[in-house]
């Protein structure tokens, strides 16, 4: 499961925009956590054409750090996330959207660039004992100078071992990060905005938070939202990610789960448990519209649909897996 980080200037909205995705309210003084399920209508058709009894989707958590970047807490708490979603305020007068991203993005970098610089300072102290290796002061180095010229850490052509180096100190600016426009009711997101900025009306789908989820559905519609903040956030936050989305089954339920893009049969199956990572043998997947085309799992072993993949197999948006593995 992944975490996703709300981060925003105080009055852009973020607690009531936590409100409206999680249909939880925020309790004061802590970091406000909700896990919510990621909305796959593929489910009910696997549980229906398997018999399975019920359905579990995949699941992300959102996180609403009080405080945000204004306090050393808030930063670190921002630092164990996955991912940050930046909430603009674009309601209500002389709302200046862009001005605040830009304002966000600078907190997010100077507070990178003071936990680099106070761990590139140790790194070399080590470094001069013997205790610190080459390779962790150049990722620091390298990390220093990006950052010193104003440029997320993200945006940076670093090769993949020193991001993994830098992973230690968690980099905000390393994250992906998703941005939405808290938008006025029937308003659209606002030029000088990233292409891909989702517009929410936070305040509109916070009043439906106590609702039961069809009537919330349908009040939403009826004010031209044809599908709710929470799934269009969601699909940005796994585009960010670049996560997939695998589909397992047996008797009692269907179910879905995220890995990353790229992933390979064993991993995905670590996802699952461990044991089936440890002890993977050989992995029987089917896509998922070849499954529903064929009117089922045995069905599409009879046409040969079902593949037998090894553990160079990487896993695609949509399979339908069916792990094999000796303990």
């Amino acid at each position: 499961m992944k975490d996703i980080g709300l981060v925003g200037l105080p009055g852009s909205g973020r607690s009531t925009l936590f409100t409206a995705l999680t249909r939880h309210g925020a309790a004061g003084g802590r970091a406000n956590q909700a896990v919510v399920p990621v909305p796959d209508p593929r489910l009910e058709v696997l549980a229906r054409l398997q018999g399975s009894a019920r359905t579990i989707p995949a699941q992300i958590r959102f996180v609403d750090v009080p405080g945000g970047t204004s306090s050393a807490q808030g930063i670190a708490q921002l630092r164990q996330v996955d991912a940050l979603c930046i909430v603009l305020r674009a309601f209500g007068p002389n709302a200046d959207p862009a001005r605040e991203l830009v304002e966000v993005r600078a907190e997010l970098l100077l507070a990178d660039l003071a936990v680099v610089a106070s761990a590139l300072e140790g790194a070399r102290k080590r470094a001069r004992g013997g205790r610190s290796p080459a390779q962790e002061v150049a990722a620091l180095e390298r990390a220093h100078e990006v950052l010193a010229a104003e440029t997320p850490l993200r945006d940076a052509a670093l090769d993949e071992e020193t991001r993994r180096l830098l992973r230690a100190v968690a980099p905000l600016t390393l994250k992906p990060e998703v941005v939405v426009a808290n938008l006025e009711e029937g308003a659209e997101v606002p030029p000088g905005l990233p292409e891909g900025t989702i517009g929410v009306w936070a305040a509109l789908e916070a009043e439906t938070a106590g609702m039961p989820e069809d009537e919330a559905r349908a009040l939403l519609e009826g004010f031209g939202i044809p599908e709710p903040g929470l799934e269009r956030v969601i699909r940005a936050c796994y585009r960010a990610l670049d996560l997939v989305t695998f589909l397992t089954f047996n008797p009692d339920e269907a179910r879905a789960w995220q890995v990353r893009r790229g992933a390979k049969a064993p991993e995905a199956a670590g996802v699952i448990h461990t044991d089936m990572q440890r002890g993977f043998v050989r992995a029987e997947v089917v896509a998922f519209d070849d499954l529903v085309a064929a009117g089922g799992w045995e069905a599409a072993k009879h046409r040969g649909l079902v593949r037998v993949e090894g553990r160079d197999y990487e896993v695609r948006e949509g399979d339908v897996i069916h792990v094999r593995f000796a303990v």
